[in-house]
Parts: C-alpha cells; sequence; structure tokens
C-alpha cells in the first residue's frame, strides 16, 4: 500500500473514576498532546474520526458532545462506534484515500455506567440477552472452553497478570501498577468461575488520540514518523454458538493479512514487542496463539518461559495492557499509542531494547468476535 505513518499520539492518565473531568475535557486534552506531539497546528489537519458509543456514554449521538474538542470544526467528521484500532484503520482509509492527515480520538467512562447492563445489549435480544450474559460471563465462558481444549491451568491463565501489572509500574498512563503472584491472583474473588478479580481488567475512566499522515505530510511532523507497515480487521460469527470460542478465527485471518501487507513471514521472530488487549488473563494466552506468536495451546508454556517478559525476545504489553488500565474503546488505541512509543524509543522504563518492529492489536464485540492487527516499522 502507499505510504502512511503515525506522527503524533496523546494519552491521558486512566483512573478509575476522573469525577472532575467530562468527555470534552479526556478528548480536548488527548487531541491538543497528539497536536503538539506531532507539531501540527488545526489547519495541518484534514479531517478528524472521533470513537464513541451512545450506550457507554449515555446518550444519542454520542459523538457530537466531543466534535469540537477534537477540533473538528470546518472539518470531514467521521464516527466509529467500536474499538479504537477500528476507528484508526478508518482513519487510515482516509489518509490512503486522499485526505492528507487523520485525528482519530477514542474516549471512555467507564465509572459513569454499569459495565453488566452495558455490555449485556451487545447479545441477541431474542435468545441471549435475558441470560443475563455480559462481557464479563461471556468471556468466563470463553476462558472455560480454551482452558479444556489445551488443558490450560488457571495458574497458567494468572502469569499473564502478574506479569502486566508488574509492567504497568514502568507505564505512567497505568491504572493499576503492582506487584503482585499466582497465589494472590487465585485467591482473589471469584467473579465467574474460572475468573478472578485479578484476572479481570478494571473499570477505567480515559482518552487516547492518534494522527496518521501520508509520506507527504509525514515528513513535515516534529518528530521522526512511524510507519505503517500493515492493518487488517476480520469478524467472526456474531452468535457465540456459530464459533469454536476455544480458538481466535478472526484473529488468525486479520493477522495473516497485516502480515502479507508487512513483508512479515515469521512473527515470532520479526516483530520485536507486541501490545495485545488483553481484557482478561486467558485472552492473552489465546492472542498469541492467533497471531501466530506460537501454536494452538502454546500460549501458556510460552508464557511460563519468559518469552513474552520483559527481556524475553517478544516482550507482551511492556505498558502493562488493559488488565492495568481499560478505557473501553480508547484501549486499542492506547495499544497503538504505546507501540509507537516503542519504535521511537520513548517508552522510558517500559522500552524495549533495540525495538524496530512492533504490533498493536484490538478486539470488538463478545469473547473477541471482530480483531483489528497493526504492525508498525520504525524505518
Amino acid at each position: 500500500m502507499e505510504k502512511a505513518a503515525i506522527v503524533g499520539i496523546g494519552q491521558t492518565k486512566y483512573e478509575r473514576r476522573k469525577s472532575g473531568e467530562i468527555y470534552y475535557d479526556l478528548v480536548y486534552e488527548v487531541t491538543t498532546r497528539a497536536m503538539e506531539d506531532a507539531g501540527y497546528t488545526l489547519d495541518d489537519i484534514g479531517d478528524v474520526i472521533t470513537v464513541s458509543n451512545d450506550f457507554w456514554d449515555g446518550r444519542t449521538i454520542s459523538c457530537m458532545a466531543v466534535q469540537e474538542a477534537a477540533g473538528a470544526h470546518d472539518k470531514n467528521v467521521s464516527t466509529v462506534e467500536g474499538d479504537g484500532t477500528l476507528g484508526a484503520l478508518y482513519g487510515l482509509m482516509r489518509v490512503l484515500g486522499g485526505s492528507g492527515t487523520t485525528l482519530i480520538v477514542a474516549h471512555s467512562k467507564g465509572s459513569e455506567g454499569d459495565p453488566r447492563v452495558i455490555t449485556n445489549a451487545m447479545f441477541d435480544p431474542v435468545y441471549h440477552r435475558s441470560l443475563g450474559l455480559d462481557a464479563v460471563s461471556s468471556s468466563a465462558l470463553q476462558a472455560s472452553a480454551y482452558m479444556s481444549r489445551y488443558g490450560v491451568t488457571e495458574e497458567q491463565c494468572a502469569l499473564v497478570s502478574v506479569k502486566n501489572h508488574k509492567n504497568a509500574k514502568n507505564n505512567p498512563f497505568a491504572q493499576l501498577p503492582m506487584d503482585i503472584t499466582v497465589a494472590d491472583v487465585m485467591k482473589s474473588r471469584k467473579i465467574a468461575d474460572p475468573l478472578k478479580l485479578l484476572d479481570c481488567s478494571p473499570v477505567s475512566d480515559g482518552a487516547a488520540a492518534i494522527i496518521i499522515a501520508d509520506e507527504k505530510h509525514a515528513r513535515k511532523a516534529r518528530k521522526k514518523p512511524v510507519w505503517i507497515k500493515g492493518a487488517a480487521h476480520c469478524a467472526d460469527a456474531y452468535f457465540l454458538g456459530d464459533r469454536n470460542l476455544a480458538e481466535a478465527a478472526s484473529l488468525r485471518e486479520a493477522a495473516k493479512k497485516a502480515y502479507a501487507m508487512a513483508g512479515i513471514g515469521n512473527p515470532a521472530k520479526e516483530i520485536d514487542v507486541a501490545e495485545l488487549y488483553d481484557a482478561f488473563g486467558y485472552m492473552e494466552l489465546m492472542w498469541l496463539e492467533g497471531l501466530g506468536f506460537c501454536d494452538p495451546g502454546g500460549g501458556a508454556g510460552m508464557t511460563e518461559s519468559g518469552k513474552t517478559a520483559m527481556g524475553g525476545p517478544i516482550p507482551v504489553n511492556p505498558s502493562g495492557g488493559v488488565l492495568s488500565a481499560h478505557a473501553v474503546l480508547a484501549a486499542g488505541l492506547a495499544r497503538i499509542a504505546e507501540a509507537v512509543l516503542q519504535l521511537r524509543g520513548e517508552a522510558g522504563s517500559r522500552q524495549v531494547d533495540g525495538a524496530r518492529t512492533s504490533l498493536a492489536h484490538g478486539i470488538n464485540g463478545p469473547c473477541g468476535q471482530s480483531h483489528c492487527v497493526w504492525v508498525l516499522g520504525k524505518d
């Protein structure tokens, strides 16, 4: 594809409750940070994409409440109601379609709603919603199916939480930096069998923004551009019973397309660092497999061996991941921002030495129904 790059990024600190800030404030904060990071003014932005959700925001046409804060006055504005990685994919299409530059911004205040009620609404209203399914209980079904299929233990899933919360101690944006043990995870309160409190990501408030530019505009940015080598999206069946929950078929397809675009033949050897959407501990294990870093069922062994830890051959979620801060909709865009920081060498204490190729990943829908994969390069 034509060359395009990420030239600006911005994140808020993620917190359990930002009671003193409204959506407008969060969006304005990350928009101005991304603009300053790129060295751009509003005149340099071709169009704007906002990522929001009426259910999470508690209002219809939720995007209209933040468009001014995103600098969208007198600009072409598009809206995405899904994960931030999907908003970024739409933004990439805009840039490749001739807009020159696109600002993508996502926000969330999970503290202002009931996640159980909100995520219950994503299920079919006739057959499934009345069962009480939500993001947590449906993921518990997937975790059980995956663990049963491959003999993965709860302790192995707990290793992901231990690793990522420890990594979060090096991330000033993270909500839950802490030292915990597998025993701590196992003793934490059961939420939905087999998921325990420390297996689950927190309720978070926060926002993130990135700016994508074509090659001409990228050369004018303040910092060296991070080039988009490949990006792809794939969705699986809507009904949980229509797919194999123990496998990530749509992730495999999205990764296959993104790798083909990026010229990646062996992701385990060619990708230096990965930021994955680990809403629950078991998910990181599944996504490692779907992304081709190991064989099906091999995610647990890969994690146990230390290959995904800082200092391992492919550090996964040096930022602490979604387990350490989960601002819904913004979380995927944060993964891209973190992947950019790694390639710039600006990740501070969470920096992976010598990172030249990074991967960012987002999900949408129940049990990772759809996946979006980004491969970024330093050169």
